[in-house]
């Protein structure tokens, strides 16, 4: 953990800038969100992007303030009102990527590039691979089709290239050779989109080539690409930095240190998303996360362990599922994982096999690998990886590097049972040893790998040997820079791997529970107890008191509100089956027609319900189909994005439109109205621990009051910032509904943060508060610097269902009486309350000491 060097935020909320609400719309939000209670604005990406852009992460300059948005001068009014209203700036960053726009002309450094190839002064911005088997040339994949058939559509006009809407450089001399020369003489081969997936030469930003990766680990880079934002802290117009997809870098502590050193250490959180007990790396100069764990933790609260086992089983049922087609989580993600190394990352994939070939052909006694074992070696331990990212040469944290260190050689023993030949195997030593950082010229075994090292407790060579392979490790890495090329290369992989294969392939292969498939979470285990709730609140207390915490972002596949609905399901498996039935009875398919898949089905209802089937009618076709289409083509079992199939496209939309969307949407709603006092006790109390928990929590727009949105793009919607509600609440109105009890909720939490924040900060304390009785497992309650109480209900429909809190009481601490804001009522501490009477009016309720 890093203090920052100015104080850090008490709450942040989340502005999606882009053409339609610009900055000038953001300063216009200014005081609304001031009386909210927030310390300051976080605002996506500024800098110069695909014009357009409704997220900004599509960067195709570093040098400006993007001009859609107002440019610098706009910013620096926002900042100017924002600072007059007590508000700072919070500025997310892309260090990762930059885009591949049309035209490229766009994105000057990348037209540069293509123009005047290596010898470019660009050309150590860009990750390329110059040797990737084009001829020294860089593809670029933006044909529509084979370039044979395409050269009708291109034309030189003006010294330049034209092809449909898209513009290109060409070399210097080359203006008036024949096309077919002309396009062989240029530094970049143009080639079919298609040809992307096994031939790209360059970085990328997961499987998307039209986001090229930059080397921001080469300090030239570095300060090209962050001159604009580091001037705009020490010039006080920003105040904090939110850093995007750190996996995605070559060195992301060094990358880290390197920043603090910039901003003299403002407050900084990463987007690094952990997986089960991983740990942020120590060392990482930075105030923590985003906040993904700790959605992972506040949601898993609310589901209900005996429930989700059930609704599996009647999922099971209804979709009868292929074990690795979402009948079982495990073998769903990886068959997702093969499917991604494989195909969708066949060229990253290659670029580490030919890194390892030149490197075995150096060591003094070659071993003989050939590129399949190589192949086979890499795939096998990139699929066992349970994490994003293997930070084994963290040499910042010993500890991070040695569980990671034993990671890895426990997915090499894996990996080397799928060798036929065991001799054969032995590629995967070598290509873990290259992982591991532990790779050594010749001192053991025929290939200069550590013998056993993939192996645990696999017998090696004597100590003098395995001495001297130590010794020639550190050698050859400071000599070889193929070495460390390829443990950068592969842990970058291994986060696109992840992030594909999980996030964007197997979360929508098993929707049991959609609230589970989420960034950070873990459908196979959805459920997670208070006490492992606050063993991580304590956690993040000690060690990253001022992490990012969040529930809704632009990259949640649903919102907060959404996922609160679907895990009420966890409470009532047996109704959802019911309605589910009834909803599938007797929808028969047409003569002709193509019937959709039951998981289609479960999915597309299970969505409907969580975006509320009352609310102004029930869900609309224009809201869900796009969400329903976007699951079916991730899932890739029917239709994908690159080999869709239209017919079956047209069958789930029209299916979206008839069901959920139709008369039958009816059945939802009557369910929802059942449901809807259980659903208002998951949407405040995931509100109340995300507000006062540990780590500065970010509000996405909007999500003060009821938020129902899915998937991108209806989660990037221009943000509406409405003041009245609040202003009525303020007035006096007594708050009618669930969304104005949210925002009075939000309201009086981050309006206490603000005023105290010593009693949430890097010097505050957490401490569990336990109720007693037969209903204590459905309160979770802690106190917070010891003057503020958080307690919520839990499972409320499976509490109500068990005769409601009986005689189970909470002992407020003692010292004095107790004030709980929501109600003004006061309450005697050192004595147990009965959590029936505390949480009766309000499902949750947060106590401040008098």
């Amino acid at each position: 953990m890093t203090q920052p060097s100015s104080p850090s935020p008490t709450a942040t909320y989340r502005l999606q800038l882009q053409p339609d609400f610009p900055f000038a719309a953001a300063e216009r939000a200014v005081p609304y969100l001031a009386a909210l209670g927030v310390s300051h604005l976080h605002l996506s990406p500024v800098l110069e992007a695909v014009p357009g852009s409704t997220h900004g992460y599509d960067v195709t300059g570093h040098a400006a303030v993007r001009a859609e948005l107002g440019g610098e001068e706009g910013l620096r009014a926002l900042a100017a009102t924002a600072r007059a209203h007590g508000l700072g700036l919070v500025v997310d960053i892309v260090p990762n990527h930059m885009a591949v726009p049309a035209p490229l002309s766009l994105n000057g450094a990348l037209w540069e590039v293509l123009r005047d190839g290596p010898a470019s002064r660009y050309a150590r911005w860009f990750d390329i691979d110059w040797d990737g088997g084009h001829g020294g040339r860089l593809l670029l994949p933006v044909l529509e089709g084979r370039i044979g058939d395409e050269l009708p559509r291109f034309r030189v006009e003006r010294g330049l290239l034209h092809y449909g809407e898209q513009v290109l450089p060409l070399r210097p001399g080359t203006e008036l050779l024949p096309l077919p020369r002309l396009l062989e003489a240029q530094w970049y081969r143009l080639a079919w989109w298609r040809l992307a997936r096994t031939e790209l030469n360059y970085r990328r930003f997961f499987t998307i080539s039209e986001l090229i990766g930059i080397r921001v680990e080469d300090p030239e880079v570095f300060d090209a690409t962050h001159g604009t934002v580091l001037r705009l802290i020490r010039e006080g117009v920003v105040d904090g930095l939110r850093v995007d997809h750190p996996d995605g870098l070559v060195d992301p502590g060094g990358y880290l240190a390197r920043l603090r050193a910039g901003t003299k250490g403002c407050w900084t959180v990463v987007e690094k998303i952990l997986t089960g007990a991983e740990r942020l790396p120590d060392g990482w100069a930075c105030a923590g996360t985003t906040g993904y764990d700790a959605l992972r933790h506040i949601d898993g609260l609310f589901v209900c362990p005996q429930g989700a086992g059930r609704l599996f089983s009647h999922y099971r049922d209804f979709v009868t599922p292929l074990a690795d087609e979402g009948g079982d989580w495990d073998e769903t993600v990886r068959r997702a994982a093969y499917e991604v190394v494989e195909h969708d990352l066949a060229a990253e994939v290659e670029r580490l096999v030919r890194t390892a070939a030149r490197i075995v052909e150096r060591v003094p006694r070659p071993g003989d690998h050939a590129p399949w074992a190589l192949r086979q070696a890499v795939r096998e331990l990139l699929v066992r990886l349970p994490v994003y990212r293997p930070y084994a040469g963290e040499a910042a944290d010993t500890a991070r590097a040695a569980a990671d260190a034993a990671m890895l050689r426990a997915a090499a023993e894996r990996a080397r049972a799928t060798f036929r030949v065991p001799e054969e195997a032995g590629a995967v030593d070598l290509v873990s040893d290259l992982v591991l950082g532990r790779f050594g010229y010749g001192a053991d075994g025929a290939d200069g790998a550590k013998s056993g090292a993939g192996g645990a407790g696999a017998p090696g060579p004597d100590a003098v040997a395995r001495d001297a392979a130590e010794t020639d490790a550190v050698e050859m890495n400071a000599v070889d820079p193929d070495v460390a090329d390829f443990a950068a290369r592969f842990a970058q992989t291994a986060s696109a791997l992840h992030a594909k294969s999980v996030e964007d392939t197997a979360f929508y292969r098993y929707p049991v529970l959609l609230s589970a498939c989420e960034v950070g979470g873990d459908p196979g285990e959805p459920s997670l107890g208070p006490g492992t709730f606050h063993e991580y609140c304590a956690r993040l207390q000690r060690d990253w008191p001022e992490s990012g915490t969040v529930l809704s972002t632009h990259d949640t596949k649903r919102s907060a509100d959404v996922r609160a609905r679907i895990a009420v399901l966890s409470e009532c498996p047996d109704r959802w089956r019911d309605v589910l039935n009834v909803v599938a009875d007797g929808r028969e398919v047409a003569d002709g027609a193509v019937p959709v898949d039951p998981l289609v089905a479960w999915s597309a209802w299970q969505t409907a319900f969580g975006l509320g089937a009352s609310a102004a009618g029930g869900p609309t076709a224009e809201q869900l189909t796009p969400a329903v289409l976007k699951a079916v083509r991730e899932a890739g079992l029917r239709t994908t994005w690159t080999e869709p199939d239209a017919v079956y496209e047209e069958a789930v939309a029209e299916f979206v439109r008839s069901g959920p969307c139709g008369p039958a949407a009816d059945q939802l709603a009557a369910l929802e109205a059942e449901l809807a006092p259980y659903v208002r006790a998951n949407v405040l109390a995931a509100t109340l621990l995300h507000l006062t928990m540990p780590g500065v929590p970010d509000l996405y727009q909007d999500t003060e009051r009821e938020y129902a949105a899915l998937v991108d793009p209806d989660n990037r919607r221009p943000a509406r910032c409405d003041p009245g509600p609040l202003a009525a609440l303020d007035g006096g109105a007594a708050p009618a509904g669930l969304s104005a009890e949210k925002l009075r909720l939000t309201a009086t939490a981050l309006r206490l943060r603000r005023a105290h924040p010593e009693w949430f900060g890097a010097a505050a304390s957490y401490e569990p508060l336990s109720a007693e009785g037969p209903a204590a497992e459905h309160c979770v309650a802690f106190v917070r610097a010891g003057r503020v109480v958080t307690a919520v209900t839990r499972l409320s429909l499976r509490l109500q269902e068990t005769g409601g809190w009986w005689d189970t009481g909470l002992r407020l601490p003692a010292g004095g009486d107790w004030r709980e804001l929501l109600t003004g009522r006061t309450l005697a501490g050192g004595a147990a309350v009965g959590v029936d009477s505390l949480l009766t009016q309000w499902p949750v309720a947060q106590l401040v000491r008098e």
